[in-house]
């Protein structure tokens, strides 16, 4: 990473005239900002970034739009997942597509007026959220044809088909997203900001405790920001003995350009691709 706490990766045989066969992945999260270029004639990704530690991820994100010709390519196709507090999960049976507005009196705070729904197969519920208008505003004039997701997408469709208890948790360098799926249902989600360890293991003991969890018996899926050893990981073994990293979305991707990195570093970026 350069002194901006960003990294580029680009297949050195990446012919940007091809971007037409080519999504485009993008992330922006409470505190970073990532996006992945993936060939879908050959599966295979082109070109990674990832920044961490930004004041502003939303900022970031329009001045990346405006001087990173990576991204004013056109592609096959855009995927967007943005992290907001604007986020309520309706049960299937209870979700009204022609009352939408009523979910969004129980957001939190102010963004923009447009709503979003995302019905996540196989999970009995549906999403509703909204974008801050910033972020919306930015979409809209430059990433029109864009499939918005809310920030939990990638991490549910990592965990989709997992019958057996299991916490994915996806660091940055100063958050981390946890989802909780028991017997192929999802029980918990949400993300936290933390400064350390300890603060990490205040939450940590927080879920456990709230959800009741048999730590011995749920699986641990990481993802991000994070090494066997350190802190955070040495919090984490504390409580739960069965933790692994998230190596691959899948099988079929070709993905050598992140050999020299942690297999597991942009798991849950590559994961917007199984997003449907």
């Amino acid at each position: 990473m350069n002194s901006k706490n960003s990294i580029l990766l680009v297949d050195p045989e990446f012919d940007p005239n091809t971007a037409a066969d080519c999504d485009l992945l993008i992330k922006v999260g409470p505190d970073s900002f990532s996006y992945a270029i993936i060939d879908k004639s050959c599966n295979q990704v082109k070109a990674v970034y990832d920044q961490q530690e930004c004041e502003d991820p939303g900022t970031v994100f329009a001045a990346k739009l405006k001087s990173d010709n990576y991204l004013n390519l056109s592609f096959k196709a855009v995927k967007v997942a943005v992290y907001t507090e604007n986020l309520i999960a309706v049960p299937d049976e209870l979700f009204d597509p022609a009352g939408l507005n009523q979910y969004a009196k129980y957001f939190p705070g102010e963004q923009s007026a447009t709503l979003y729904v995302q019905p996540l197969a196989g999970y009995g519920f549906t999403s509703v959220f909204n974008l801050a208008e910033f972020i919306e505003d930015t979409l809209s004039a430059s990433l029109t044809s864009s499939k918005r997701y809310d920030h939990s997408a990638p991490l549910l469709a990592l965990a989709k088909g997992n019958i057996s208890r299991s916490l994915l948790l996806d660091f940055t360098a100063g958050s981390f997203n946890a989802t909780y799926v028991n017997e192929g249902q999802l029980v918990f989600q949400r993300c936290f900001e933390t400064e350390n360890a300890e603060e990490l293991n205040y939450y940590l003991l927080l879920i456990i405790n709230q959800l009741k969890m048999a730590t011995a018996q749920t699986a641990v899926h990481l993802s991000g920001i994070i090494h066997e050893g350190d802190g955070n990981y040495q919090c984490i073994s504390k409580y739960f003995k069965d933790i692994h990293f998230s190596k691959s979305v899948s099988n079929e991707m070709d993905s050598r350009i992140l050999d020299d990195m942690p297999a597991h570093y942009y798991s849950s970026l590559l994961a917007l691709d199984l997003c449907e």
